[in-house]
């Protein structure tokens, strides 16, 4: 099974500054462990642009044209308390979200039964007109209405177990009965959003859990509510928001995951892609703040995407 690779060296060049959990050695941590003999059949490629008619499938033009243009020629500008550019920022934000594209565009072209974009600024907490928790674009969103739009698959779903509710790519999707999004994550916890209540149209499924839980607690939400919910939605074209903060050893939040529960959900997910939508599957970086574990936890996701 091929796995193809996105990445730039802009992503790793982005740099919030000193001290900020979302850094660049994050990437570095990805990449690091995925140019191993064991990963050696990986296809890597480079991430392009976001083109701007991608971009306003998610955000509206004013707002993107808005946040490139606050991108400062040095230093730091600070969008909120979370979420800084540097003089890189635009650049990764574009590379970020144009991963997710020529991701798409690859894996319906068989170039690739797969594909991880290992990419930052992270992107599930960018709402439509703002950009917010680290996230400037919204890079899943994005590529999911960039698969509609550009190849005929109208039914997206996103699948998401970063420690953080993804509520840029939830209010995206609510509306549309044909997109599809689900989270396990931490609650209540930063963004605020992601209680079981919330279901969109009956196209949003969340399953929190309570701080200090782990690999039981998150199984069962994954078989109880996501798994059940997205084999019944049968989508052209599944989506992982793959954020490793999770992870027991992750500072910035309380669940007690290791890399063998990524490792399981990442399957799980890719047997339902194979039966409702011929395998294809687009994963995205999203959180992971412990270098090592960020590390050991993208290589136990990727080695299930090469080996299905």
């Amino acid at each position: 099974m091929t796995t193809l690779i996105f990445t730039h060296p802009a992503c790793v060049e982005h740099d919030p500054g000193a001290f900020h959990p979302e850094c660049p050695a994050r990437l570095k941590a990805v990449l690091d462990a995925l140019k191993t003999e064991e990963f050696k059949d990986l296809q890597w490629r480079d991430a392009p642009r976001a083109e701007t008619d991608q971009l306003t499938r998610v955000h509206p033009r004013d707002h993107v044209d808005r946040v490139l243009s606050l991108v400062p020629k040095e230093g730091h500008y600070s969008l909120d308390p979370d979420t800084v550019l540097s003089p890189s920022s635009g650049e990764a934000a574009l590379r970020a979200a144009g991963a997710l594209c020529a991701a798409v565009d690859a894996v319906v072209a068989g170039e690739g039964q797969n594909a991880f974009c290992a990419v930052r600024p992270p992107g599930h907490h960018a709402e439509a007109a703002r950009a917010m928790g680290f996230c400037l674009f919204n890079n899943v969103a994005v590529g999911a209405l960039h698969a509609r739009e550009q190849h005929g698959l109208a039914r997206a779903a996103v699948i998401d177990f970063d420690v953080h509710h993804g509520n840029g790519t939830q209010a995206t999707f609510a509306h549309d009965a044909e997109l599809f999004y689900a989270s396990t994550h931490q609650f209540p916890y930063y963004p605020g959003t992601g209680s079981a209540d919330e279901q969109g149209v009956g196209n949003v499924v969340n399953a929190p859990l309570a701080p200090n839980t782990g690999s039981v607690e998150f199984r069962q939400a994954m078989n109880d509510r996501i798994l059940p919910a997205l084999r019944d939605f049968a989508p052209d074209f599944t989506f992982i928001s793959a954020g490793f903060d999770a992870h027991a050893a992750d500072p910035l939040a309380q669940l007690n995951l290791v890399e063998e529960d990524f490792a399981w959900a990442t399957r799980e997910i890719m047997d339902i892609a194979e039966a409702s939508s011929k395998g294809r599957v687009v994963s995205t970086l999203e959180g992971g703040y412990d270098l090592g574990a960020l590390g050991s936890s993208a290589a136990a996701h990727v080695r299930v995407l090469m080996s299905g």
